[in-house]
């Protein structure tokens, strides 16, 4: 039985904190993300618990009337608890060395175990068609563990939103880019 996993990067925001809404553009880019998955085949939606990331996707779940899950694990990845002034050469440096950490934050690995968890976990689930709403920096990680290309460059072309498509037949998983900017 073939799964397919759509991987939604939120659209564009007001700012990185928790409860950041999404702007004025960004909630029409919600409804032309809706559109976008009009012809799609939907079972189950889980987001992140950030306001950006379930704004983002409510369009489509009222459409669709399907429940948002939400989990925890999809959560953007804590570079730092503490502002660093030099935040994009630290993160950088994380895709770099896969371990490291700053004050109190997570690890490239530890946060590309937490969504790769949620994404295997879905896999075997009885959906076929799910959507998973997240951020652009755990959601490079996730499609790094499939592709190990991808990497910080990858990272700084993202999009808001963007959508990725896993797929995964007889045990084999492929990873395409789905949205054109």
């Amino acid at each position: 039985m073939a799964k397919y996993i759509y991987v939604i990067r939120h659209c564009e925001a007001q700012g990185q904190s928790s409860d950041a809404s999404l702007t004025v553009h960004g909630f029409h880019q919600a409804e032309v993300l809706a559109e976008f998955f009009a012809d799609k085949k939907i079972d189950r939606i889980i987001a992140s618990p950030f306001l950006r990331a379930i704004q983002t996707i409510e369009p489509l779940s009222k459409r669709e009337n399907i429940n948002i899950e939400i989990d925890e694990r999809l959560a953007e990845r804590i570079l730092s608890t503490r502002n660093l002034p030099d935040w994009y050469a630290k993160l950088q440096a994380t895709f770099t060395d896969m371990d490291l950490k700053f004050d109190n934050g997570e690890s490239s690995n530890e946060a590309m175990e937490r969504i790769v968890n949620v994404v295997e976990e879905t896999i075997k689930s009885e959906s076929e068609h799910t959507i998973i709403v997240s951020h652009g920096n755990i959601i490079t990680l996730l499609l790094k563990n499939y592709n190990n290309d991808v990497d910080f460059r990858f990272w700084t072309h993202l999009s808001n939103p963007d959508v990725f498509q896993i797929s995964v037949m007889d045990y084999e998983v492929t990873v395409e880019r789905m949205w054109e900017i």
